[in-house]
C-alpha cells in the first residue's frame, strides 16, 4: 500500500507541476484617476512610487502615449472596447449635474436619474468578452462608470467577479456619491465595508481574486482605482481634496494651515476648503497609497513564481486634475490641450520580449490596449467588429514604427486633432485653441495657425472626415439620436 500511495502522490505531484504556468499570459490592467503626466517618482516628481517606479525599470515607459477622451467615462469605454467614444456610444459623462450646485438625491429620486439608468450599449463588447470566451477568469475590482443597472454592470459584461462603485466618483470612507451608497459586489448593493478607504478594499479584492486564481489557467485582473481623483463629497473640506490615509499623509512634510475660507467656491459661499498646500500633499499621499496596493499585487503574483509571464500594463485614464503636476504639458482634465489627453503608460512583460528599461517615444494610444492584449492571449474579435487601435507588440519591441498616424477627440464643442507632428485644438467656449507642433512644442505654448494655413486646413480636413466616419457608424446609445 505504501508503494501504491507514493506513486498516487508523484502522479498528482507532476499533475500540478506541469499545470503551474498557464499557455495564455495572464494580464493585469491598473488604471489610476486623474493621475498627471509628471507624477512618478522615476520622472523626478516629489511623489513617493517606489513600485510604479520599479514597473518602469523592469519595463517600458510610453511618453507620447494618449487617451480617446480627456475626463473618466468615455475614456474607460474607449478602453475596455477598442473603440473610439463617438463609435461605442459613449461620448459623454454618465452623471448628474445637480450634486456640483450643493443638491442630495433620494433614493426614489437618485433611481430615476441618468446617471443611475445610462450605461454603455448591450451590443458592445469589452476586452472581458473576448478573454473569457479565450478561457480567462475575468475580475474588476474598482471603479466600473460604464452603467449600474444589471444589464450594464462588469457581470452582464464579461466579468467572472466585480466588487466597487459603478459611477464616476465617490467618497473614499463612506463609499457614497454625494450622500448616495455606491458600492456592489456583483450585481448587489453593498454598504458593508463602509468607512473603510477604497483603494485597501480594492486591494484585498484584488489578491482574493489572485489567490482564488487556479494556476493552470490564465486570468485578466482589472484594477481601475478612483485614486488620486477628487472626493465626491457635499462637505466642502472633503470635497475640495482627495482623501488619503493618515499614514501615508504622515509620509510627506508637514502643511500648515490645512484649511483656508474662501467667498470664491463654486457650490456655495462662504466655504472652508483645503489650502493648495494641502491639496497637493493629500493628493500625493493617495498616489502613494495606491503605488503600495500595486507593489502587494505585484508581490503576490510573484510569490506564484508567474510576474514574468504577466502582462502589467498601468495608465491614468486622463490628464491630471486638481492636486497634480501635467508638467511640461499645458492644461489638465476636460481640456484638448495635451495636459487632458496625453498621459503616463508603463507596460511589463519580460516573456514577450519587452526589454527592460526602456523609453518609446512612439505615438500610441489607449485604443491599443484591446487589440494588443487580445492578440497576446490569441482571443479572437468578430470580424464585423471594427476596432480604431492595432496590435503595438512589434513597436514595444523596438522592431516597427508605430501605424498610428492621427488620432481625433471630441468632447461636446470641444475638437483635438493629432496628426503627425501637428496638433489643432478648438475649444471655444475657452476662447482657446490653435495649431502647435507638439514634437518640438509639447507644452503648446506657440501657436502656428498663422504660418502654416495649409497645414491647419488639412488637420481639420482630416477632423472632419474622422466625425463625418463616426456619425456613419451603427448608432449606440444613449447619446445618439436613433
Amino acid at each position: 500500500m505504501t508503494g501504491l500511495l507514493s506513486i498516487v502522490v508523484l502522479v498528482i505531484a507532476a499533475s500540478r507541476v506541469g499545470a503551474a504556468t498557464p499557455t495564455s499570459p495572464s494580464i493585469v490592467l491598473i488604471v489610476a484617476d486623474d493621475l498627471g503626466y509628471n507624477d512618478l517618482g522615476c520622472l523626478g516628481s516629489q511623489i513617493i512610487s517606489p513600485n510604479l517606479d520599479r514597473l518602469a525599470a523592469e519595463g517600458i515607459r510610453l511618453t507620447n502615449f494618449y487617451v480617446a477622451w480627456s475626463a473618466c467615462t468615455p475614456s474607460r469605454a474607449a478602453l475596455l472596447t477598442g473603440r473610439y467614444p463617438q463609435r461605442n456610444g459613449i461620448s459623454d459623462m454618465i452623471r448628474n449635474e445637480a450634486p456640483d450646485y450643493g443638491h442630495r438625491y433620494t433614493a426614489a429620486q437618485y433611481a430615476a436619474t441618468f446617471e443611475r439608468i445610462g450605461g454603455m450599449d448591450v451590443r458592445e463588447s469589452t476586452l472581458a468578452n473576448y478573454l473569457s470566451d479565450a478561457g480567462y477568469r475575468c475580475g474588476i475590482y474598482g471603479k466600473w462608470d460604464l452603467g449600474s443597472l444589471r444589464r450594464f454592470l462588469p457581470t452582464s459584461r464579461g466579468f467572472d467577479d466585480f466588487y466597487g462603485f459603478v459611477n464616476t466618483g465617490i467618497d473614499y470612507y463612506t463609499h457614497e456619491r454625494y450622500g448616495v451608497p455606491s458600492m456592489f459586489r456583483n450585481e448587489s448593493p453593498t454598504v458593508d465595508d463602509r468607512g473603510t478607504y477604497c483603494t485597501d478594499l480594492f486591494l484585498r479584492e484584488a489578491l482574493r481574486f489572485l489567490d482564488q486564481q487556479p494556476s493552470d489557467q490564465p486570468y485578466f485582473l482589472y484594477l481601475p482605482f478612483n485614486a488620486p481623483h477628487n472626493s465626491s463629497s457635499l462637505d466642502p473640506k472633503i470635497r475640495s481634496t482627495i482623501q488619503a490615509p493618515e499614514r501615508f499623509k504622515a509620509m510627506y512634510p508637514e502643511v500648515a494651515p490645512t484649511y483656508r475660507t474662501t467667498d470664491r467656491y463654486r457650490y456655495g459661499n462662504p466655504a472652508t476648503v483645503v489650502t493648495t498646500e494641502a491639496r497637493r500633499r493629500d493628493y500625493a499621499a493617495a498616489v502613494t497609497c495606491m503605488d503600495d496596493a500595486i507593489g502587494q499585487v505585484i508581490s503576490r503574483i510573484e510569490s506564484r513564481g508567474q510576474l514574468d509571464q504577466t502582462i502589467v500594463i498601468f495608465l491614468s485614464d486622463n490628464g491630471g486634475g486638481g492636486g497634480s503636476d501635467n508638467t511640461p504639458l499645458r492644461g489638465k482634465k476636460s481640456t484638448m490641450w495635451e495636459g487632458g489627453l496625453r498621459v503616463p503608460c508603463l507596460v511589463r512583460w519580460p516573456d514577450g520580449n519587452l526589454k527592460p528599461g526602456q523609453v518609446n517615444h512612439q505615438l500610441l494610444t489607449s485604443l491599443e490596449i484591446l487589440p494588443s492584449l487580445c492578440s497576446a492571449a490569441d482571443a479572437d474579435v468578430p470580424a464585423d467588429v471594427t476596432l480604431d487601435g492595432f496590435d503595438w507588440w512589434d513597436t514595444l519591441r523596438g522592431d516597427t514604427d508605430s501605424p498610428r498616424k492621427s488620432m481625433f477627440w471630441k468632447r461636446q464643442d470641444r475638437c483635438g486633432a493629432r496628426v503627425g507632428d501637428w496638433k489643432w485644438v478648438d475649444m471655444p467656449d475657452k476662447g482657446q485653441g490653435g495649431l502647435y507642433r507638439v514634437t518640438d512644442d509639447i507644452g503648446e505654448s506657440n501657436d502656428l495657425s498663422q504660418q502654416y494655413p495649409v497645414v491647419l486646413e488639412d488637420i481639420q480636413a482630416k477632423y472632419r472626415q474622422w466625425e463625418s466616419e463616426m456619425q456613419d457608424a451603427p448608432p449606440r446609445g444613449p447619446f445618439r439620436d436613433f
